[in-house]
């Protein structure tokens, strides 16, 4: 049995290191089959040798990160805890380092894992970067954050939004409306990151002077854009042709991202992803970049997708998803408060929209 004594330097350090009740210490304990005693600035770990020092190294993390003044946020939390199981707790002073921009609220926008510091160094660099992985790893968010910021540079002159609308088979013109209203369902996801970072207003004035352009992928065809920050999203629902097409569009001093999740291809049977195809086609090629994230880069609040299943397994009140997913309903109450204050009214997820205001609501995008 091993003991480690450490000392924080004050009670303001020691209430964001053990988190709100202690939430951060349970974590600790848990990870890493020890036990934590709070003492005013003192916490003392006690367990096996190596479990202690596992956990003094994620201890040494989260100080990092207040150092640098990044708040101790539940997925932060959790990722410092992965590192230290790995001895690279120190390694989350790069994610400080690093910076994109901010949000009109003022909140800076910075890689949360490596794997997304290696993703936005690539687009640094690279005039073409595929950005591959699972849902919530902010590969989209994360792209549209750069291409703002290089618009604010002045490095591009527009910025290019487009996913497959696979859901409606390309064939918009069977639905309701404007070529707006149409599309509006399956791009919502790529409105979210430009309406935090531009403002509601700004987006508004920049789509109408046609400098934002955010269009399904069948409105590419023929055209060339110059001078602009191209995103694709979705991208292993497209066809391989759909894909060539997407990247001869690409002009002088245009930059692109390709982002996708190979795993969640919707596309009819026996029809190749057109994502698969050119990730094996470009693989070595010369300014072109490809970042492939696991769950370990997994962002977004786990809880999200757990009432995502929830709704799936026909759970549609509150007392329904607390019981499904074993929570008290107190607590539901106060995480959808925490989103509802973080994202407004709604919340895009993959191919689902929850909705925070009158009450909490799943709807799928392509059911609207």
């Amino acid at each position: 049995m091993a003991e480690k004594s450490i000392e924080l330097d004050s009670v303001e350090i020691a209430a964001a290191v053990f988190g709100n009740c202690d939430r951060n210490i349970r974590l600790l304990e848990k990870e890493f089959s020890v036990t934590a005693v709070c003492r005013g600035t003192m916490l003392r770990l006690s367990g096996e040798a190596a479990n202690v020092a596992a956990a003094t190294r994620a201890v040494e993390g989260m100080l990092l990160l207040i150092e640098n003044h990044t708040p101790l946020e539940d997925q932060t939390v959790r990722y410092c805890l992965s590192l230290a199981h790995d001895g690279e707790e120190k390694r989350v002073k790069e994610l400080t380092e690093d910076f994109v921009t901010v949000t009109v609220k003022g909140r800076p926008i910075r890689p949360k894992t490596l794997g997304q510091k290696e993703y936005l160094n690539a687009i640094r660099k690279n005039a073409i970067t595929f950005g591959v992985g699972p849902a919530g790893t902010g590969k989209t968010y994360l792209a549209v954050a750069m291409a703002v910021k290089a618009f604010k540079a002045k490095d591009v002159s527009r910025i290019v939004l487009t996913r497959p609308a696979v859901e409606a088979g390309e064939k918009l013109g069977f639905l309701p409306g404007d070529l707006q209203q149409k599309v509006d369902p399956y791009l919502r996801p790529l409105y979210d990151g430009l309406f935090d970072m531009l403002g509601a207003e700004t987006y508004e004035r920049l789509v109408e002077k046609q400098i934002i352009e955010v269009a399904p992928l069948a409105y590419m065809r023929g055209r060339t854009l110059d001078d602009s920050f191209i995103i694709l999203d979705e991208a292993q629902n497209t066809t391989p042709e759909q894909m060539k097409m997407f990247l001869t569009r690409m002009g002088v001093g245009s930059k692109v991202v390709v982002t996708g999740d190979v795993t969640q291809i919707d596309l009819p049977d026996r029809t190749r992803s057109g994502l698969v195809d050119a990730l094996q086609v470009l693989k070595g090629v010369g300014g072109i970049a490809q970042c492939y994230f696991t769950e370990k880069d997994v962002v977004r609040h786990r809880l999200v997708q757990e009432i995502i299943k929830a709704y799936e397994a026909r759970c549609r009140n509150l007392h329904e998803i607390a019981e499904h997913l074993d929570v008290p309903e107190d607590y539901l109450t106060e995480v959808i408060d925490c989103y509802r204050s973080k994202y407004g009214q709604y919340v895009a997820v993959d191919n689902y929209m929850i909705y925070f205001i009158p009450q909490l609501a799943v709807m799928r995008i392509d059911l609207l």
